[in-house]
């Protein structure tokens, strides 16, 4: 039973209590002084639409809300005492809530960064700056096989399923990016209904298990498929090859999370984890892969087609650029996904020691892209542990078109990183599945919570932009970030990561030395 439902049967059970203790001890009348109001206040809170966590925790869940009454700091203090990491990502978590809540999120006192310490990172300035006109910038989606191309936000919501989240999470979510007009990915775990009630626009993501568009054995299912894609809030297709949280590893949904309604929309048993393979039965090689996608391309009706990974293996990605290269088909678009993502379905050592970071992973896929000539086809989404406008700007001027977060829209949402998400027993009914828990997400304040931080940060991205002297986010490249690498040695990421020379890689005279081990070990016929 959850606080709330304790709260409801002492709100009636107390009251009967003191009545009838009161015909033998009269003093015990006095007690409806000091029950009365906390059961008022409780009652106040259940029915209350805008605080998750006085809905399901009424009265004692007011201790939360005091402190951040009280001062600022003393939220800042509140928020750093529930939130693991660092200062600084304890920082930027502060951030994200602010703004979702739409309030003051400027900092007195200057930086909280030591600007002197190794990794230091800002971004250079102009001394003729732009004013930033274009708050809502687009960018286009879509290469030369594509008929329908999609003009995506910079920011949009990572992929998240439901099974791992729950309805009204998943609801809040479309809901506030159909009011912010960016995508939601779906995840692995298929296409629900509550993706569909308020016409977000939505990128599905087909994993191993094929959900959404598998038969009963397993496999993929072209018909089904057919359905789902030619749905119109689904903009692009996203094929999931592996993730940063568990590279390698599949996906899980515990037992535990799985409801009769999840098992109907993904095809799979009931009273059993639903575990998705390490590796698609579609295709098992870079040549099967494009096929695979040129196959989804036209099933879809000419949508955006392409595939997310975690980087592992270099010649494994080169392997696929060399598919590219000989059949002249490429991807709309590659997601890149971050060793340092978060899951609560994985082992700690997957979570922590497997899958190249973000940073050298994004550098790496600009660099193949262009050195075998095909960047300007092929747009790069970064995802990992991005939360403000700088995270979206540094990604971008190392090669990212867009960025993907998952865990800011989680916070926008009002997820205290209580760490339950695999247990069912999320207190924010975020990442569960218990109705009573769930219930006390109220989708049209957090869709509006996640609308504000998304508008917020992209608004403060342009700001970037324009500061910086430019006038589009195109224009970004890496001579535009600093980094403090030891003591006074500052360099750009011009200097730190040079790019490599268009088409060098299709040229064996002219391919980098620290490339040639790697190409030469790529093969398109096989991993």
């Amino acid at each position: 039973m959850t606080v709330r439902q304790y709260f409801s049967i002492l709100a009636v059970a107390l009251p009967l209590l003191i009545m009838a203790l009161g015909f033998l001890w009269h003093w015990v009348w006095w007690l409806f002084i000091v029950v009365a109001p906390l059961i008022a206040i409780g009652l106040v809170d259940m029915f209350q639409s805008r605080h998750t966590i006085k809905r399901l925790y009424p009265v004692i869940g007011r201790f939360r809300y005091m402190l951040e009454a009280v001062r600022p700091e003393i939220q800042q203090y509140f928020v750093e005492s529930e939130t693991s990491g660092s200062p600084i990502a304890r920082e930027f978590r502060s951030l994200v809530y602010q703004r979702a809540k739409g309030a003051r999120d400027s900092r007195p006192f200057g930086t909280i960064f030591d600007v002197n310490r190794e990794g230091y990172e800002w971004v250079n300035h102009s001394l003729a700056p732009k004013h930033a006109t274009d708050l809502h910038p687009r960018i286009k989606f879509g290469g030369p096989h594509c008929t329908k191309p999609y003009m995506a936000s910079p920011l949009n919501i990572s992929a998240m399923s439901y099974g791992s989240l729950s309805k009204n999470a998943i609801r809040a979510l479309n809901r506030g990016a159909k009011i912010g007009g960016f995508a939601h990915n779906t995840g692995e775990g298929s296409i629900s209904p509550y993706h569909l009630e308020n016409g977000g626009d939505i990128i599905w993501q087909i994993g191993t298990g094929y959900f959404g568009c598998r038969d009963n054995d397993g496999n993929f299912n072209a018909d089904l498929f057919r359905q789902n894609a030619s749905k119109e809030v689904v903009k692009m297709i996203e094929i999931k090859l592996s993730q940063g949280a568990k590279p390698g590893h599949g996906g899980i949904l515990p037992a535990a999370k799985l409801t009769e309604e999840i098992a109907l929309i993904r095809n799979v048993p009931m009273g059993a984890d639903v575990i998705s393979p390490p590796s698609h039965s579609a295709f098992s090689t870079p040549l099967e892969l494009l096929d695979f996608i040129s196959t989804l391309r036209e099933l879809s009706g000419g949508k955006p087609i392409g595939f997310k990974l975690c980087i592992g293996r270099r010649d494994q990605f080169l392997s696929i650029c060399k598919a590219m290269l000989q059949t002249g088909n490429t991807p709309d678009f590659i997601t890149v996904d971050g060793g340092e993502g978060g899951t609560g379905a994985a082992p700690i050592e997957m979570t922590n020691s497997v899958g190249t970071p973000i940073r050298d992973a994004l550098i790496f896929v600009n660099r193949a892209l262009i050195g075998i000539g095909l960047r300007d086809q092929i747009k790069i989404i970064a995802s990992g542990k991005m939360f403000s406008a700088f995270h979206l700007l540094r990604a971008m001027a190392l090669g990212a078109d867009t960025v993907n977060s998952a865990r800011g829209m989680m916070l926008a949402l009002g997820c205290i990183q209580s760490r339950s998400c695999n247990t069912d027993h999320c207190p924010t009914g975020i990442a569960t599945q218990n109705p009573s828990r769930n219930k006390g997400l109220v989708v049209t304040d957090k869709a509006q919570r996640v609308a504000n931080f998304h508008a917020e940060t992209v608004a403060n991205l342009a700001e970037l932009v324009a500061a910086a002297g430019l006038d589009t986010l195109d224009q970004l490249e890496p001579k535009h970030i600093n980094r403090r690498v030891l003591g006074t040695d500052v360099q750009t990421y011009e200097q730190l990561y040079p790019l490599i020379e268009t088409n060098s890689l299709n040229n064996g005279n002219a391919i980098p030395a620290e490339w040639a081990a790697d190409w030469k070990s790529a093969d398109a016929t096989r991993w």
